[in-house]
């Protein structure tokens, strides 16, 4: 069975899609979800569904080796950025090489980058009045959003949806799409 930890800092709703699409897989399961905040969301979800979540500190992720030893110690075949919001430090992504990917509300390399993130990216792109936006999975590097492209899927945008519609369009094709591209990549 396939080890997979998530890390996330808000709410916790593509977390908790992974650990429901997983719950009865026979190819792999979330044994673990990792915050940087302690009163997300995400920790509560966590205690409902009976999976291991611990929150951690700045210091703890990327000046010191912690949370490095949860991962050996947690021995995960992917680890998986669900609204993740802290850049990923080298020293985990060496030794955990092509096993990091990340789920952004864009498609990349449009509207990617320090800042890029949740309604941030809505109101850019309904802002610059886009036609269509979506998401991109894709492998983290030592870079913001701009590791190797995994998989996109679009929606439109119509000129009359707010950074909000965007947003719903956006949570559909999460939900929809992020299990199944996480399952394949198991496999």
């Amino acid at each position: 069975m396939k080890r997979i930890v998530i890390f996330a800092s808000g709410s916790g709703s593509n977390a908790e899609n992974l650990i429901k699409f997983f719950h009865n897989s026979d190819s792999a399961t979330v044994i673990q979800v990792l915050t940087n905040n302690p009163h997300a969301k995400v920790l509560d979800r966590c205690k409902q569904l009976k999976v291991s979540a611990l929150s951690f500190n700045r210091i703890s992720l990327s000046k010191s080796e912690d949370v490095l030893n949860i991962l050996r110690t947690s021995k995960p075949d992917l680890i998986v950025l669900a609204g993740f919001l802290w850049k990923f430090p080298e020293l985990i992504l060496k030794e955990f090489t092509n096993k990091v990917i990340n789920i952004h509300p864009a498609l990349l390399p449009n509207y990617g980058g320090k800042g890029m993130y949740g309604m941030h990216v809505h109101e850019a792109v309904v802002k610059n009045k886009e036609t269509e936006t979506g998401i991109t999975i894709h492998y983290v590097n030592e870079n913001y959003d701009e590791g190797a492209v995994i998989f996109q899927a679009k929606c439109d945008v119509l000129p009359t949806d707010s950074a909000d519609d965007v947003a719903k369009k956006i949570h559909l094709l999460e939900m929809e799409h992020f299990p199944l591209i996480v399952d394949k990549l198991m496999k």
